[in-house]
Formats: structure tokens, C-alpha cells, sequence
């Protein structure tokens, strides 16, 4: 895995769903990081973690490569602008559902 500066990481997964829009997907997970690269214990004394280093950890994989960044609470909103903005631009291969008129749903149930 691959950990990125916030830009680097938007314009590597730019790629990512570029490579992936005819066949493929791209996932995608978000988590709350406290910096730790090692469990905690669950016997012993607790770190004490101060609320105002709150973190988020983003990772997104097409299957083959893996690449994810951390974002600092001071870069959260800009980078959720980014972020959304790729998002808009990108999911548009999703597929519709169908919709079934609900007279052919009532007439089937009777």
C-alpha cells in the first residue's frame, strides 16, 4: 500500500477510476485514525488521544494497487471539496434500478 500527500492521492485515484470505467471497480474506505501503525493492548494503560488530532484515513483500491492518505483535521474541508467534486465527476457508471409501476405490483399480490 502506498500512503500519498492528499493531492497526489486525488490524482491517483483520478487514474484509478479512469482505468476502471469500461471494466472494473474501485473501493473505496474511509476510518477514523488516531496514528497508530501497531493494536493497542487491551490490557494496560490507555494513551490519552487528544480530540483535536483526529485524523481520517482513506484508502481506495482497484484490486491490484492499493493507495491511501491521511487527512489532518486543518486540511478536512478542503479536501472534502476535492474529494466530492472527483466523486460528482466519476460515478456516473452506476446502474438504475428498475422501477415497476405499482398497479403491476398490486395486481401480482392479489
Amino acid at each position: 500500500m502506498v500512503l500519498l500527500e492528499n493531492d497526489s492521492f486525488l490524482t491517483e485515484l483520478t487514474r484509478l477510476f479512469q482505468k476502471c470505467r469500461t471494466s472494473g471497480s474501485v473501493v473505496i474506505t474511509l476510518k477514523k485514525y488516531d496514528g497508530r501503525t501497531k493494536p493497542a493492548p487491551r490490557k494496560g494503560h490507555l494513551e490519552t488521544f487528544d480530540p483535536a488530532d483526529n485524523k481520517c484515513l482513506l484508502r481506495a483500491s482497484d484490486g491490484k494497487r492499493k493507495i491511501s492518505t491521511v487527512v489532518n483535521t486543518k486540511e478536512v474541508i478542503k479536501f472534502q471539496m476535492a474529494y466530492s467534486n472527483l466523486l460528482r465527476a466519476h460515478i456516473d457508471g452506476l446502474k438504475k434500478k428498475d422501477k415497476k409501476s405499482k398497479s403491476k405490483k398490486t395486481k401480482a399480490t392479489q
